[in-house]
């Protein structure tokens, strides 16, 4: 399936971008107010919005529904309209700036939301290279965040040989001493910044968070 892009517009704007729609990288979705509300967790990459509809405070509170996506708000020129929409364009504007302004909108987008991964309480910035509580941090190594990456993703205890597969490859210089080495540090690193001896957990069966 196809990721798309939803138009949330007038029936004159969303017939100028049905004209154009063959030459985005997208599939084009045209939302319908009188249809039911547009599941949000499907395969929506981004949102335009045209002004003329944003003169309802009841269009503006459901456009809001789409905020954990790539919103670009597209302007008239002759609408003076008050929003807190941070992405912007002025119409009218060339294809070509179209398709940059939303391929980078969207480019932005994924990569946050794959540098920052919330666990538990914390948020995990492999960007920054950082745990993350509040207003308190830890920098961590690589290993550190594959480590952490890798039991939040696997959401089941995990066996130190498993681990030494994943993150270590069965190198030369690494056993399972490694994989103990590494997770006894990192909690004593969260341990001391963030008073948490339970952020990495025991059981018969492994390491788990």
């Amino acid at each position: 399936m196809s990721l798309e892009l939803l138009v949330i517009g007038s029936k004159n704007f969303n017939n100028t971008i049905e004209e154009i729609k063959d030459n985005l990288e997208y599939s084009i979705l045209f939302f319908d107010f009188n249809a039911p509300l547009y599941d949000t967790s499907s395969l929506i990459a981004g949102v335009l919005v045209d002004s003329n509809i944003c003169d309802s405070k009841t269009n503006l509170d459901f456009i809001n529904n789409f905020k954990n996506k790539p919103i670009l708000f597209l302007q008239n020129l002759n609408i003076n309209h008050q929003n807190n929409f941070d992405n912007k364009m002025l119409l009218p504007v060339s294809l070509v700036d179209l398709k940059n302004k939303i391929k980078s909108l969207i480019t932005s987008s994924k990569f946050k939301l794959d540098s920052s991964i919330k666990i538990k309480n914390y948020i995990l910035n492999k960007n920054e290279r950082k745990l993350l509580q509040l207003n308190l941090s830890i920098s961590l190594t690589e290993r550190e965040i594959q480590l952490i990456e890798l039991l939040f993703r696997e959401n089941k205890p995990l066996s130190k040989n498993f681990i030494l597969q994943k993150i270590w490859k069965y190198s030369k210089d690494a056993d399972t001493h490694t994989v103990e080495t590494h997770i006894y540090r990192l909690r004593k690193k969260i341990s001391n910044k963030f008073r948490d001896d339970n952020f990495i957990l025991n059981s018969n069966n492994g390491y788990l968070i």
